[in-house]
């Protein structure tokens, strides 16, 4: 009975179709209603889903509707396939039978009925069908609704890879990149030879796309932008508005600062594992990358080091300059940036157990930088609150805590520390640990090269903390 619903179904639908094909002067969505769409729906009816306008669904009754949903069992898939095959070869000298067929195509390829879009391609349909709404074609849909396979079979048949829609100009994958969902058919079209580095009208490559799109709260791309990265993407594309990798962390970074305590923290996890993959790449962290001196990332984390104090331990651990890579001295210095915030976050604080901390945590990104760098640059001559002539409540701790730095600098580095610091250099780029192992050494020669200054989490320093927090 299911199979006899089904034809009435089908049947009914062409009728309307056969009506309406012939109407003139009609272009764009207002032709796919009143000319293919019943083509497109007797197509999806006989392979198991029912597509239509509001007046053909008022016109089926409830138990057609049901029966419509259940002509593709598992006993009656083979069945289906030789019902669309029966129902293209008849309808195949249809004025409108290719813009029908590829229109069915587009919504097959949707929802990855594979079997389905094999049959429409052998009958004809246009793989470069754009949808009149959207503007994509079925490759672009089958990567924005995840369809892996789906996209293997559509490549496979000469779908170009490297298709861009109309509207944003976005290859496929470029939206296979801005979904962590979609991490299958990212995989998928790097397998199949998609260029990892191609660019859009604004100069943004998929990589880049990753960034743009993930927020740290409910879009988290790190999958993808590993994988990306993995094959070959160039961290240091920029975009024709100087857009870069390290451009959108620290718009993320600044977003934290701006977030709720929850959020903050949220946001500081994907930072952090993206500044991982940052430096695990060759990425240069302290590097402007142009002549407006927009901040870099080891700029932003020094400068709220309190807020930030995570990110700042990992730049420090992993030997980044302490001075702009781009501008050097002139532009920033990354003690100086260390002192500056520390002498206004101590003044804002009137809790002592808060200042001691503080100063804890200064002193502690001050050894951890040593481990790389044996000679800070400490410049003697320091803005800094003068001991019982300011009013600052902690002017003797920073002098103090400079003084000590001064005379660290004073004293010549153990030949130990220089040829840690000449080895480590080479072994880069960060993390070191399983480079370290894989050298031919004595243990006790590894251990060496291990940093003799390491930190260990205490409650409170291992998240991100918003601006507002700050006591």
């Amino acid at each position: 009975m299911s199979y006899f619903y089904s034809l009435l179904l089908i049947f009914n639908q062409l009728r309307t179709y056969k009506s309406r094909r012939a109407m003139p002067f009609l272009h764009g969505f207002r032709r796919i209603i009143y000319e293919y769409q019943p083509l497109v729906d007797a197509v999806m009816c006989v392979v198991g889903l029912e597509e239509g306008d509001a007046g053909q669904q008022d016109s089926l009754n409830e138990k057609e509707q049901l029966l419509s949903t259940h002509i593709r069992g598992p006993e009656d898939e083979s069945g289906a396939c030789n019902s669309l095959v029966e129902l293209l070869e008849r309808e195949s000298k249809s004025e409108v039978f290719v813009e029908g067929i590829s229109y069915a195509l587009f919504k097959v390829a949707e929802r990855g009925l594979v079997d389905a879009a094999e049959i429409l391609l052998r009958f004809g349909a246009d793989l470069n069908f754009e949808d009149p709404v959207s503007y994509y074609n079925p490759l672009h849909i089958a990567v924005l609704r995840n369809r892996p396979n789906m996209v293997k079979l559509l490549v496979g048949h000469g779908a170009d890879i490297e298709k861009r829609d109309r509207i944003h100009e976005s290859s496929p994958l470029d939206l296979a990149s801005e979904e962590s969902e979609r991490l299958p058919c990212l995989l998928t079209l790097l397998d199949l030879g998609a260029a990892v580095n191609a660019r859009d009208k604004h100069g943004k490559t998929p990589l880049l796309h990753a960034l743009a799109s993930s927020d740290g709260l409910t879009v988290h791309n790190t999958e993808n932008i590993e994988l990306l990265l993995e094959r070959g993407a160039d961290i240091n594309a920029a975009t024709v508005d100087g857009e870069t990798v390290q451009s959108s962390l620290v718009f993320l970074v600044k977003e934290a600062l701006e977030a709720s305590a929850e959020e903050a923290a949220e946001i500081g996890v994907f930072c952090l594992k993206t500044t991982r993959l940052l430096l695990a790449h060759g990425g240069d962290p302290s590097c402007c990358r142009n002549d407006h001196g927009e901040p870099s990332l080891t700029q932003t984390s020094l400068e709220h080091f309190d807020l930030l104090f995570p990110l700042a331990v990992l730049l420090m651990q992993s030997g980044v300059a302490l001075v702009c890579a781009y501008h050097s001295y002139p532009c920033w210095s990354g003690y100086r940036l260390l002192f500056q915030r520390l002498q206004t976050a101590l003044e804002q604080s009137s809790d002592q157990s808060h200042a001691t901390e503080l100063l804890e945590q200064a002193e502690m990104l001050l050894d951890l930088a040593r481990v790389n760098f044996p000679k800070l640059h400490v410049p003697r001559r320091l803005e800094l609150p003068v001991p019982g002539q300011d009013p600052h409540p902690y002017a003797q701790a920073l002098v103090d805590l400079h003084d000590r730095a001064v005379e660290r600098e004073a004293s010549p580095p153990a030949l130990r520390c220089l040829c840690r610091v000449y080895i480590r250099s080479y072994l880069q780029p960060w993390p070191l640990e399983d480079r370290v192992k894989a050298l031919p050494l004595p243990d006790r020669l590894k251990d060496f090269l291990h940093p003799e200054h390491t930190y260990t989490p205490k409650p409170g320093w291992d998240c991100f903390k918003p601006q507002q927090s700050q006591r």
